[in-house]
């Protein structure tokens, strides 16, 4: 069956009795049908999170179709619960754009998922709507500004102007508008632009608050630009902060769901790894963490982008530490950066693999350097031949890293057993032992040279006429001491999306930057990654359907 048949034809339990597993009392859920549930922030505890152990699942660098990091989530929670542990999970919330685009949905797969799947997939309880009216609610504010502004010293710049609206599809066209077009009743012409909803600061925002105060007082940071005078302007300038916190009064609740085997899971936010920092909300993992002994969160993307950004921004801000990483490796991930193309993904092919491992060698390497301890996780497919699953087992021993072949696409809990039982041993072993790669005391430059030349593996790093003008507007507005969320290619540990492996000797751009003031980081662009992506040719909207009854087919 297709994973949408999978999770069709599952046996739900009500959400209120998934919650009662958690020891969450009825009154607390505030109900979104039969299967899906918000929480109140009320119910984190710092003392039980303190004694909750935290999985972190990450990847080595995917294929296009991605290597399963939320099947493998979805799985090793139910595989803790199956060898009698309290295990919850927590992950991001899916974005129309890839649904409807290339990758489909982020609700696991197989017989390791989330559901209901087409609810979690399609709106689910309307969080990243709220997000995108959020953020153009500052937009028309901010245009709405310019339409009325008259005289004195603080009036808004509209080239100088860097907030973008957003949409929660792909669409390239949106990438580059103009807007006020047709006469001066319709407001101030100005070029713009839409980003993805994902990629908005709000979203970051949302996943990095703990609590609706804090929700406010970071929208109010919201870097917006210039007035005439180059005097930085802000959200909280024009008092549109409260309104923002308002839209997302719900939004900032976590979601409840289940997996297949009626397990608790948290799916709350949803930024991209390769555009934001790729994990879902503080308040759900925290959440989680205070109602569990042990929770599975995912980072998007490869290790290089979702790990380092999970360690640097997410777990210094909420100051929680990861008890165990599971590093995801699969056999075709390894022959696609062994060859360069996605043909032999389903056959056998060694020799690929074997010039594809030095991959997984240097994800090993670089996740190390965050001190927690490693359990690679072989996600088998069903055209792995036994002698490429062997080479890997082989160069993991090599390194002294403990791995166990992860079954649970197939086998749901039970195949994922021998991995909750590796990694508990590990995670037990662990009490706040990771660390974030660099000090904050270090300039954004130093920042940006330490992950490049680390964890990339850049020989050095150059900057645009633009970046160099830009690190000192950084500087001049006090924000040298933040954190950085690198925005760039998931394809390859270069920005350069074509440069497979693990490149050597290349030089790293950083093109421009954004200044995220308000989520409390700043993003270096490097290469051409996109903000806004665009569908494919044959885009997966064009095989989704609905019949007279409701039911949905095609969904990925």
């Amino acid at each position: 069956m297709t994973d949408l048949e999978i999770a069709q034809s599952a046996k739900m339990n009500r959400i209120t009795e998934v919650a009662g597993k958690l020891g969450i009392a009825e009154d607390d859920l505030e109900l979104y049908g039969k299967y899906k549930a918000k929480l109140p922030l009320n119910l984190r505890n710092e003392d039980k999170i303190k004694q909750s152990k935290l999985v972190l699942v990450t990847a080595i660098t995917p294929t296009p179709s991605g290597e399963g990091k939320t099947t493998i989530t979805v799985g090793l929670t139910d595989g803790f619960n199956k060898i009698g542990l309290k295990a919850t999970g927590a992950i991001r919330e899916p974005s129309l754009g890839p649904v409807f685009g290339m990758k489909g949905g982020a609700a696991g797969g197989g017989y390791s998922q989330v559901v209901p799947m087409e609810d979690i997939n399609l709106m689910f309880t309307g969080d990243f709507p709220a997000i995108e009216k959020a953020n153009n609610l500052l937009s028309a504010i901010i245009d709405n500004n310019l339409h009325f502004q008259k005289g004195g010293d603080k009036l808004l710049d509209q080239r100088k102007i860097y907030w973008k609206r957003v949409f929660d599809m792909n669409d390239r066209t949106l990438r580059n508008i103009a807007i006020g077009l047709g006469g001066n009743k319709n407001g101030v012409p100005r070029e713009d632009g839409f980003n993805i909803t994902a990629a908005s600061e709000v979203m970051a925002i949302l996943c990095l608050s703990q609590s609706l105060s804090e929700l406010k007082e970071r929208l109010g940071n919201i870097f917006i630009g210039y007035t005439y005078n180059d005097e930085p302007v802000y959200a909280r300038d024009l008092k549109v902060h409260g309104a923002m916190a308002a839209l997302l009064k719900y939004a900032i609740k976590p979601n409840l769901v289940q997996t297949l085997e009626n397990n608790p899971v948290l799916v709350h936010g949803g930024p991209f790894a390769n555009i934001a920092h790729g994990a879902n909300s503080l308040i759900a993992t925290k959440t989680a963490m205070s109602l569990s002994d042990y929770v599975v969160t995912e980072a998007g993307f490869g290790a290089d982008l979702g790990a380092e950004k999970f360690f640097d921004i997410k777990a210094r801000y909420g100051n929680i530490s990861p008890s165990a990483v599971v590093l995801v490796v699969t056999a075709r991930a390894l022959k696609y950066h062994g060859s360069g193309t996605t043909d032999n993904m389903k056959t056998s092919d060694t020799e690929a693999l074997k010039k594809g491992i030095p991959n997984m060698v240097k994800h090993i390497e670089n996740l190390r350097k965050f001190g927690a301890p490693i359990v690679v996780a072989i996600n088998k497919f069903a055209f792995d031949s036994p002698e490429e699953i062997e080479i890997i087992k082989n160069e993991c021993d090599t390194l002294g890293v403990p791995y166990e072949e992860a079954d649970g696409w197939a086998n749901g809990g039970e195949g994922m057993v021998n991995l909750a039982h590796k990694v508990k041993a590990v995670a037990d072993k662990c009490d706040a032992c990771a660390k974030p790669l660099y000090d904050l005391s270090l300039t954004i430059k130093e920042k940006i040279e330490k992950v490049a030349t680390e964890i990339y593996g850049a020989a050095n790093v150059e900057y645009s006429v633009k970046a160099k003008r830009e690190l000192e507007t950084i500087k001049t507005l006090g924000l040298d001491n933040l954190p950085i969320c690198i925005a760039k290619t998931q394809k390859s540990f270069s920005d350069n999306a074509r440069a497979y492996g693990v490149p050597k000797d290349f030089t790293l751009t950083i093109r421009e930057f954004e200044i995220a003031s308000g989520a409390g980081f700043i993003v270096p662009i490097a290469g051409n990654i996109l903000r806004m992506p665009g569908l494919a040719k044959n885009p997966s909207a064009i095989n989704i359907d609905i019949d007279d009854d409701g039911k949905i087919t095609g969904l990925m």
